[in-house]
């Protein structure tokens, strides 16, 4: 592969990204198509139950009739199976397409190689894992639904620069600065759920909504064994789906959902999450629930910021013994990234 493929690729790495936040569960997906070194069309998933990347990138064509000379860079291994949308595989022979060039393959079982296979008995030429990190990268919430059965778990708090993450009346606002939590929004638009315990519920009373963000809430979780949260909690009213998990209840009012488990573990919910088809979820606290979290190895990516602020005593933030990733400043606050 020279230096035009990577470039090709790229481009298609980069319509993919475009679908971030409306896809969910499908992964984003990207697909360029190029005759004689030139685009000639481009597409990208745009959102859960439409087109695929491969039919956009098709119809983007103005002469079909050059397809069957064209090259096909797609940034995930086309679909085999029918969905929402029929095969993309199909669909590319069906074109008669020359060659296609895979990213990554599909750890997807109704896929996971056999959209690969399709092409390649039909003729077409086909090569796989140019750019692949990137790719997987890009989709690592699918990739780790799939390949690990449960979401993807990102951990985040907000903490003083003397390492508290509340006072001792669990008062924690406000730790970050209205820039810092103009991202956490964006942040929730990404994700397909967010998950506090009872305490932060309580004590913070928050809605979890990405309202200073546009784009999608995420499907609200709170752990509460004993059902202690109030009704007129903002958890519970309408804004976005709530799912409390608990040990005694099993009901639905609204689109508030009570399901019942033998114990609040983070393995017991992530299996749960996984069953309900949620592929990540931010953990936002409070510190007991963090801590479980990272007690029971239950996570993969920890952000965490740290104001001016200092107030010499409190609850302490949680430590996590992950990879330094990433360092960056939000107008005064510090936001570290690690990973597990």
């Amino acid at each position: 592969m020279d230096s035009k493929d990577h470039k090709f690729m790229q481009r298609a790495l980069e319509l993919a990204e475009l679908g971030r936040g409306s896809v969910s569960p499908n992964p984003m997906v990207g697909c360029v198509i190029v005759h004689d070194n030139r685009i000639i069309g481009e597409g990208y998933h745009k959102k859960h139950g439409e087109a695929h990347a491969e039919v956009n990138a098709i119809d983007s064509v103005i002469d079909p009739s050059l397809l069957s000379q064209s090259t096909a860079y797609v940034t995930l291994e086309p679909c085999a199976h029918h969905g929402k949308t029929p095969p993309c595989a199909d669909l590319l022979i069906e074109k008669g397409i020359q060659k296609v060039v895979i990213a990554s393959q599909d750890p997807f079982d109704k896929v996971n190689g056999m959209g690969i296979q399709k092409l390649k008995d039909a003729g077409i030429e086909t090569v796989i894992g140019l750019l692949d990190d990137v790719a997987n990268e890009l989709n690592i919430r699918f990739m780790t639904y799939h390949q690990k059965n449960r979401p993807y778990v990102i951990l985040k708090w907000a903490q003083t620069k003397d390492g508290f993450i509340a006072r001792e009346n669990f008062d924690s606002k406000w730790i970050s600065n209205e820039k810092s939590r103009q991202l956490v929004h964006k942040w929730r638009t990404e994700e397909d759920a967010i998950l506090v315990g009872k305490n932060t519920a309580i004590h913070d009373n928050p809605s979890l909504t990405a309202r200073d963000w546009k784009g999608k809430n995420p499907v609200r979780i709170l752990l509460d064994s004993n059902l202690e949260v109030g009704p007129n909690a903002n958890l519970f009213d309408d804004s976005a789906k709530t799912i409390i998990f608990n040990t005694s209840l099993e009901k639905t009012e609204g689109s508030n959902h009570w399901i019942m488990v033998d114990e609040l573990t983070p393995d017991k919910i992530l299996n749960e999450l996984y069953s309900l088809n949620i592929q990540s979820v931010i953990v936002e606290g409070g510190a007991q629930t963090l801590n479980s979290f990272i007690k029971d190895n239950c996570w993969d990516e920890a952000r965490v910021f740290i104001g001016p602020e200092t107030f010499g005593d409190g609850i302490s933030a949680p430590t996590v013994d992950g990879k330094p990733v990433n360092e960056e400043t939000h107008v005064g606050d510090i936001l570290k990234t690690y990973r597990n």
